[in-house]
């Protein structure tokens, strides 16, 4: 990771600054940027609009992170975008004396696909904090910050105050901001940001909010709180009170970015139907039935306690198993502690990601939370997969009504799985 705007700078000149040729909408935080990414460019698409999405990091293919019109760029798009960059990228190695990073060049190529392709907007989320991120060329007109927490110490600072200063540095002169709830200590440098500047902010809990929800079939209804005014009867097809906080967020956005306000609202029924079409693969995403086999990407104590809570109060287990693996910069113990009231045993194993935890040090930090009795090996995912089915099923008796499993600790955790359990 390098962290710096000139090579990237450099290479979108060299492209004639493709960035330039749309407007944009930005999104960071620690937790919710690809759901509220996602729902931003359902909404828009949902009023007429046509968008490009980049997001990261990508669960199956690379071609995810560049999304136009809510669909991957086909491969021989990918491969078009990559031919017309690469020349002008060895270009900036040569001159420099370094390669642009990985991240750079799928930013790169991002920028240039969605002004070929073209699009009226883009809804872009940031690589890794904010100021120093490779997409923040942009300089935004509307920018979403969502809820911070600890996460990236090792890049960011150990305090949300250092982090927040970070993810604060995509608000740029006359801005709008959409800030998710945070707490007072990350706040405070966002809101000065926004002086510096002179940004607008609109705040959850002052100007927008979830109103009211209630559990559905397949998800939530809604009553969001919007800057122009109260939209009722929202379904949305995900799981959680974060999702629900999640889709205030992306409805303030769309709104500021369509001049909605005050004044007037958005069309209540084009706002339905773009949440409605909202996907969000990974974040509790259901890929098996009899037992139930649910994905989370949750890779950090503050996703992970969201997504405890959503178990608690959206689903019934009689018994939940829960599969984890997890990077080893990770606060690894955080997330088990907060995991543990909600799961009967845990299979710790690997993913195929050269920063895992390796499995014996993993389980180490799990006996410390659970206990040696609740804790299992399986040095393999597949094989940690199929342990975790046999634990959830032990109680033959009862049937396998109400047993369950959650594959969790990353989204490189979930990616592995979803591709041996989706084929």
């Amino acid at each position: 990771m390098v962290f710096e705007l000139d090579r990237i700078e450099e290479l979108l000149d060299l492209l004639g600054s493709p960035q330039r040729a749309y407007p944009s909408i930005h999104l960071t935080g620690t937790n919710g940027k690809t759901s509220t990414a996602r729902m931003i460019d359902s909404l828009l698409r949902a009023h007429g609009v046509r968008t490009g999405r980049y997001t990261s990091p990508h669960l199956e293919t690379v071609r995810e992170r560049i999304s136009i019109e809510g669909e991957p760029i086909d491969e021989r798009r990918f491969v078009e975008v990559y031919r017309e960059v690469r020349p002008l990228a060895e270009l900036v190695d040569a001159k420099t004396g370094e390669q642009l990073t990985y991240f750079d060049m799928t930013t790169a190529m991002a920028f240039a696909a969605f002004a070929d392709a073209p699009v009226d907007v883009a809804v872009v989320e940031v690589g890794l904090g904010g100021a120093e991120d490779s997409t923040n060329v942009l300089h935004a007109q509307t920018c979403v910050i969502t809820p911070i927490g600890l996460d990236h110490t090792e890049w960011l600072g150990d305090t949300l105050t250092d982090i927040a200063t970070a993810k604060s540095g995509i608000i740029h002169e006359g801005a709008t901001l959409i800030l998710a709830l945070q707490d007072e200590e990350a706040a405070a440098p966002i809101l000065e940001r926004c002086l510096e500047v002179g940004a607008t902010v609109a705040r959850e809990g002052s100007q927008f909010g979830v109103v009211h929800r209630d559990l559905a079939v397949g998800g939530q209804l809604l009553t969001l709180q919007g800057l122009g005014g109260i939209y009722e009867d929202v379904f949305l097809p995900l799981h959680g009170a974060h999702q629900a906080q999640n889709a205030a967020v992306a409805l303030a956005a769309v709104e500021a970015f369509l001049g909605a306000g005050t004044a007037r609202t958005l069309d209540g029924e084009n706002v339905r139907a773009g949440f409605a079409g909202t996907t969000s693969p990974g974040r509790l995403e259901r890929v098996r039935n009899a037992p139930t086999i649910l994905l989370d990407a949750a890779h950090n104590p503050h996703g992970m306690a969201a997504t405890v809570t959503a178990l608690e109060e959206e689903f019934a287990f009689r018994r939940l198993v829960a599969v984890v693996a997890m990077l080893a910069d990770k606060d690894v113990s955080g997330a088990l502690d907060l995991l543990e009231p909600v799961v009967d045993a845990v299979v710790v194993t690997r993913n195929s990601s050269p920063r895992a935890m390796p499995p014996a040090q993993l389980a180490e930090l799990a006996v410390e939370v659970f206990g040696e009795d609740r804790v299992h090996v399986e040095p393999e995912l597949p094989d940690a997969i199929e342990a975790a089915v046999n634990l959830a099923e032990e109680d033959v008796d009862a049937g396998i009504s109400g047993v369950g499993v959650i594959i969790t600790g990353s989204v490189i955790t979930v990616a592995d799985a979803r591709k041996l359990l989706r084929r």
